[in-house]
């Protein structure tokens, strides 16, 4: 049995405009005796930016900015840069995110050598239409038919079927390179995926092509279990430990009342974190 215990509100919104509606879903680092927060800031239309804060314990802010630190600067996330996560590879933070434009949701990637000022890589995750995807992906016809069943809905937005691309998100890279490969999870529902390049410049339109060929090779964890009946996504990144990759995710179904988000855990493989032990 796991015991666990709540500690209550850690962060809330305040007046200032950027975040006035609410702050979630952070990404936090430890460096030192300081633990750096940067978190989802919320403004009215659901408009979304990544607030800061430094911490000095688990609970206790001793520092927050009151300006955004990354703010929507780009078409393709006009409409948010939303739920960061941030791990230090090397001497490089890595703070992925997803952005936002009012249609799409898609991964990206923002460096850091300071955790002060970002470097915008973009979007890193493949910008293809569901049609392409599911070209691709079923071309061996193996993969989970719920694949395809998740996104139909989308595909009756006629007027936009141009612009609607598929959604891939919650991007979280592993802490470390990994046999020497950068190595990060991403999410196109129901499952989670996983993504292995020697640099972030292999993430090419053929990369992804022949990902798809393969996706069925590329899916780490699909959901099983009733309380993930839904879909699954990430969570915070994979924690190293002696026994693999702590790896906690999200787990959701959905209900009369609506979707219920469940925090699971699973182990994987710490030298090929590809398989769930």
């Amino acid at each position: 049995m796991i015991n666990i215990k709540k500690e209550g509100i850690v962060l809330e919104k305040t007046e200032l405009i950027f975040e006035g509606d609410g702050v979630l879903n952070p990404a936090v680092i430890r460096e030192g005796d300081d633990i750096h927060m940067f978190y989802r800031a919320v403004r009215k239309g659901n408009y979304s930016s990544i607030g800061y804060c430094k911490l000095d314990s688990p609970l206790n802010v001793i520092e927050r900015c009151d300006r955004p630190l990354l703010f929507p600067q780009f078409n393709y996330e006009s409409q948010g840069v939303e739920d960061a996560r941030i791990v230090k590879i090397d001497d490089i933070y890595y703070l992925t995110y997803t952005a936002y434009d009012g249609i799409n949701a898609l991964g990206a990637l923002a460096l850091s050598t300071d955790l002060k000022h970002f470097d915008k890589k973009g979007i890193i995750v493949p910008q293809v239409s569901f049609e392409v995807f599911h070209h691709l992906a079923e071309s061996r016809g193996d993969v989970n038919e719920k694949y395809f069943r998740t996104h139909k809905q989308d595909q009756l937005l006629k007027k936009l079927q141009d612009k609607v691309l598929l959604w891939d998100k919650n991007v979280i890279f592993f802490p470390r390179r990994i046999a020497g490969q950068l190595c990060f999870l991403h999410r196109i529902r129901p499952g989670i995926q996983i993504v292995k390049v020697n640099e972030i410049n292999d993430l090419t339109k053929e990369f992804w092509d022949d990902y798809f060929l393969h996706f069925k090779e590329h899916i780490l964890m699909d959901s099983i279990y009733d309380h993930e009946a839904s879909y699954i996504g990430g969570g915070c990144p994979p924690i190293e430990t002696k026994d693999g990759w702590l790896l906690i995710y999200h787990g959701v179904h959905d209900t009369p009342l609506g979707y219920v988000y469940t925090a699971c855990a699973a182990l994987l493989h710490l030298e090929n974190p590809g398989k769930e032990i």
